[in-house]
């Protein structure tokens, strides 16, 4: 199956830990399997300051590294720990439940979906927080 992209001209992309930038607007066509990120996934280690943040830059690392995936998975279930803990939402929980499905099961590409979720959360309820501490 073939795997379209589109880049927009200076963005960003990660295949099989290689990072590219498209110089003008590219369209590539991807025919065997890899591991693929656009720019709009990619994470810096600098924007990991939060606890849901630095879960998914550890999934990010285990997706594009898989011969380091075992170092990485040490750190996802690290951060996995602490986030369970400190969350309140049964919607968060279950969110980190199917997280924890899906890189029990290799599948760390899915799993960042999933930790997508997480940050949304997180970010809502730091907003929240804050209003309420002022």
């Amino acid at each position: 199956m073939t795997l379209r992209i589109s880049l927009r001209d200076g963005e960003q992309m990660i295949v099989n830990g290689a990072l590219l930038r498209s110089v003008g607007r590219t369209d590539l066509c991807v025919e065997n399997s890899v591991t693929v990120l656009r720019g709009r996934e990619v994470m810096t280690p600098e924007d990991a300051t939060t606890p849901a943040r630095r879960l998914y830059y550890a999934c990010m690392l285990a997706y594009i590294d898989p011969a380091g995936a075992g170092a990485h998975h040490d750190e996802i279930i690290c951060y996995l720990s602490g986030l369970i803990g400190a969350l309140e939402s049964h919607e968060a929980k279950a969110a980190c439940a199917a997280f924890a499905r899906k890189v029990a099961a290799g599948d760390f590409y899915r799993a960042l979906a999933d930790c997508r979720m997480l940050i949304t959360y997180e970010t809502v309820a730091f907003a929240r927080a804050e209003c309420d501490a002022a």
